[in-house]
């Protein structure tokens, strides 16, 4: 019993890179077509409440896997681990 994945091919919400995708599998955002940005963000970055209007005119644009992988580096660059201390006072004496 063999199971078909149904594939899609979209272009990348943020390169803009045209990529075949599982729908099912595939990272979206919610993008407000008017301004390009998802709803309840203001084109300089800012947050405010999202307008049902433009919640109700937005659609799910897919992120390619490059922008993803990218997006998850950048992540682990801003949250390093911790600092690790050594035991205070030293073992052994």
């Amino acid at each position: 019993m063999s199971e078909e994945r149904e594939m899609e091919t979209g272009r990348c919400f943020v390169c803009r890179r045209e990529f075949t995708y599982d729908p099912r599998e595939v990272i979206t955002f919610l993008i407000d077509p008017e301004t390009g940005v998802p709803p309840g963000f203001s084109v300089l970055g800012t947050m405010r409440p999202a307008k049902p209007e433009a919640v109700a005119r937005s659609t799910d644009e897919p992120l390619c896997p490059d922008c993803l992988d990218m997006a998850e580096r950048y992540t682990d660059q801003l949250n390093p681990p911790p600092p690790r201390w050594e035991s205070w006072p030293p073992n052994g004496n």
